[in-house]
């Protein structure tokens, strides 16, 4: 009878946890630990046994990564053969898209494959992970992040959970999410949901940093350049330049249709320094996939980032230089770029925080 009670109850608690979407704890192995702590005064050895089922349950899933349902993020376009890239939602990261407001791209080389960002989560993690077996049976071998952001960040011990050993980040990124990792943590989980960010663990101590430029031979005589061009939108981002592809990851660097984007972080007057700084090391006849937006031409990305901040620049301070305010430096004419997703949101706000980067007010 009691052998019957217990598979009955072993046979549910499975069906419950394979249910189960993400929790910060797995029921199922919080149930098999009070069934051992209750019968360790009954019977030592059986809770013993069950105590070490307990453990390999976790070490299991662990080593799953994720246990849960594949999310219906877009689907990968391929770049160029072997160069994949996930176009991220336009607008601000929230439950619809999971958190998924940046790109998310893979190379398959002839080793394995490169992923630059980690995702928003563990479950995006999971997501695209899944996407890239549908591409190729190679194993992820490394994976970079192009500054300290969430949507960068988060997803980072999903792949550690399932075995990569090669986790990249410049130093100043990785220090600041170290410093912030709970903050971060409970924004995103506010923003985007707790059921998919809880799972979320800190891993930077799991990364190896650089400062300035990092080289990863990635074999067949391919190599990966990891690359700070300097400060920008925030203040440490790295990019990756693949020679033998032509290819940039500008990471944050470049966006593309959508609106960039000021924070109080931002130095943009930094931002196109390193941008013009970028141009001088990169051939003009490079595609690029940016953090936000579709991959395109590197004089486009110019055209959508560079020029604009060029602009901006100009335009407010014209506005100082007359003697104006922020109401009037929130509006200069930006119309022509009104069709960029969040114009609406960012474009006063840009202004105002150039304006006080010029004059030296609080943010």
């Amino acid at each position: 009878m009691k052998k019957t009670i217990i598979a009955l109850a072993t046979s549910s608690a499975l069906l419950y946890a394979h249910q189960v979407f993400a929790a910060h704890e797995d029921p199922y192995v919080a149930g098999f630990e009070a069934y051992a702590k209750e019968l360790a005064n009954i019977s030592p050895m059986m809770h013993e046994s069950i105590d070490t089922y307990a453990k390999d349950v976790i070490k299991t899933e662990k080593s799953a990564g994720y246990i849960g349902k594949v999310l219906p993020i877009p689907q990968p376009q391929e770049v160029m053969p072997g160069v994949y890239a996930v176009v991220g939602s336009m607008i601000w990261h929230n439950p619809s898209n999971f958190g998924l407001n940046n790109n998310l791209s893979f190379i398959v080389f002839k080793d394995g494959v490169f992923v630059f960002n980690a995702g928003a989560n563990p479950a995006l993690a999971y997501s695209l992970h899944q996407q890239i077996k549908k591409v190729t049976n190679k194993p992820v071998k490394w994976v970079a992040v192009e500054n300290n952001q969430g949507h960068a960040y988060l997803g980072a011990s999903y792949w550690v959970d399932v075995g990569v050993k090669n986790l990249y980040s410049s130093t100043m990124a990785n220090q600041q999410f170290d410093e912030a990792f709970d903050f971060i943590k409970e924004e995103w989980g506010t923003r985007v949901g707790r059921e998919i960010t809880d799972p979320a663990r800190n891993v930077s101590d799991k990364f190896t940093t650089y400062d300035g430029e990092l080289t990863i031979d990635v074999g067949d005589g391919e190599k990966v350049i990891l690359k700070d061009f300097g400060p920008g939108h925030t203040p440490a981002s790295t990019s990756v330049y693949v020679p033998s592809r032509k290819l940039l990851l500008s990471g944050d660097l470049g966006f593309n249709e959508r609106m960039p984007v000021f924070f109080n972080y931002t130095d943009s007057f930094a931002w196109e320094a390193s941008f013009k700084n970028m141009l001088g090391q990169i051939p003009a006849d490079t595609t690029v996939i940016p953090g936000h937006g579709t991959p395109a031409s590197l004089e486009t990305i110019k055209h959508q980032t560079y020029d604009y901040l060029v602009y901006l620049h100009q335009q407010v301070k014209k506005v100082v230089d007359a003697g104006g305010n922020g109401d009037a430096a929130e509006a200069i004419d930006q119309s022509m770029y009104k069709d960029r997703p969040v114009f609406d949101q960012a474009a006063p706000t840009n202004a105002r925080h150039v304006y006080r980067e010029l004059t030296g007010g609080d943010f």
